[in-house]
């Protein structure tokens, strides 16, 4: 488990990476506050097509974040969010978002 400073750590590389294509971060504890974190990371990142989240106690807030993120992101093609706690404002939020994303297909 790397928790919020591990995915804080994680989002700040994803950054300034340009050849990492699949991040599996799924049963980590990252919760709101990391995947804030990645979110950010997402809205700059270029080539990060797969990401797993999912078992990381994220919740409304964090789901949010990400649903704001990929309205920006252009690269990412599959998404788990299973077995978190995002709630029905969170899972609004994230269908929101796919109105406007064009790539996210799973």
């Amino acid at each position: 488990e790397i928790g919020v400073d591990g995915a804080e750590g994680i989002a700040e590389a994803l950054r300034g990476n340009t050849t990492l294509i699949e991040l599996n971060l799924s049963n980590n504890e990252i919760g709101d506050d990391g995947a804030k974190a990645i979110a950010e990371a997402l809205r700059v990142n270029t080539t990060l097509t797969t990401l797993n989240l999912r078992y990381n106690e994220i919740g409304a807030d964090g789901a949010t974040a990400i649903a704001e993120a990929l309205r920006d992101n252009t690269t990412l093609t599959t998404l788990t969010l299973f077995r978190n706690e995002i709630g029905d404002d969170g899972a609004k939020a994230i269908a929101e978002a796919l109105l406007d994303n064009t790539t996210l297909t799973t």
